[in-house]
């Protein structure tokens, strides 16, 4: 069994393969219903919940928007249900919320590789992991195949049509660039890309579940502890953002890391009370929480 992550273009028939894919497979679709999700868990309405995971802030509101703690509440739900196994998710930035290493924890990890810096937590080896059993897909289609689709659902004209794909196109670029430092185009991210210029759904959908089936993307005891582990972090991340915004997470098992941002100004009972909040959560059973200085997280 395993969990697959769809990313497709706009207009590439994405959501057509993967109810097929969840139908064929026996598996449960999740999409939107994330959105729904976190709103109800953290009190958020939906709407910003979703301006969140679309659009990247512009520059002058990036120092005052609270979309990066919108992001990490959908995160922390769509791995939430990751953890349950069998699931087709289509969205964007799946794939993205199942990585281990975001920018800021490489970051961190290089800071303590330096043989100045004593060191003895567990984040690298963590970040090290791989959950087996995920499966990322990518869908994409010719620009040509993409316009008569958006041009009859939207009534609109051959230019105006290009000029929405593009402009669509350049705005997931630039949340995924923004949040992850990397171009959600690029194929290195995905364990199968499909081109539906080249075939037709239900192609796709059989490359997709001939792929899952295999050996290498069943789900491992192993495995699973690294999806739990991961989703556990996303959680406790979520819970202490409102008050520790400058914060990465890594756990293991129910051992918990924080890394937070320290300047002369940092309170000095940070980190007890990051470790007290923390250690009320369920499912956390020890919490070691390491300062680092401010110029890490720039």
């Amino acid at each position: 069994m395993a969990i697959i992550t769809l990313s497709s273009g706009s207009f590439c028939r994405g959501e057509e393969v993967a109810a097929k894919v969840a139908d064929r497979l026996g598996y449960t679709e999740i999409s939107h219903e994330v959105i729904s999700e976190a709103s109800q868990k953290y009190q958020v309405p939906a709407d910003q919940l979703e301006q969140a995971v679309n659009f990247a802030p512009s520059f002058f509101k990036r120092f005052f928007s609270g979309k990066q703690k919108f992001v990490t509440y959908v995160a922390a739900a769509t791995l939430a249900n990751f953890k349950k196994d069998n699931i087709v998710y289509e969205g964007f930035a799946g794939q993205f919320f199942a990585s281990w290493t975001s920018p800021m924890t490489a970051k961190i990890l290089a800071y303590f590789k330096n043989d100045n810096v004593a060191y003895s937590g567990f984040a690298e080896q963590s970040c090290s992991r791989t959950v087996s059993h995920l499966l990322n897909v990518k869908i994409t289609a010719d620009m040509e195949d993409r316009l008569p689709l958006l041009m009859k659902e939207k009534g609109l004209e051959r230019r105006q049509a290009m000029r929405e794909l593009k402009k669509e196109d350049h705005r997931r670029n630039s949340w995924s660039r923004y949040y992850y430092g990397l171009d959600y185009t690029d194929d290195k991210l995905y364990g199968l890309v499909l081109h539906m210029s080249k075939m037709g759904v239900d192609e796709a959908v059989a490359a997709i579940c001939e792929t899952v089936t295999r050996p290498g993307f069943q789900t491992s005891p192993e495995s699973q502890q690294a999806m739990e582990a991961l989703a556990l972090a996303a959680e406790v991340k979520a819970a202490i953002d409102d008050d520790y915004p400058d914060c990465e997470v890594v756990a293991d098992r129910k051992a918990v890391e924080i890394y937070a941002r320290f300047t002369v100004h940092t309170d000095t009972m940070i980190a007890e009370k990051i470790r007290a909040k923390v250690l009320k959560m369920n499912g956390v059973s020890s919490v070691s929480v390491i300062l680092i200085p401010s110029v890490i997280f720039t």
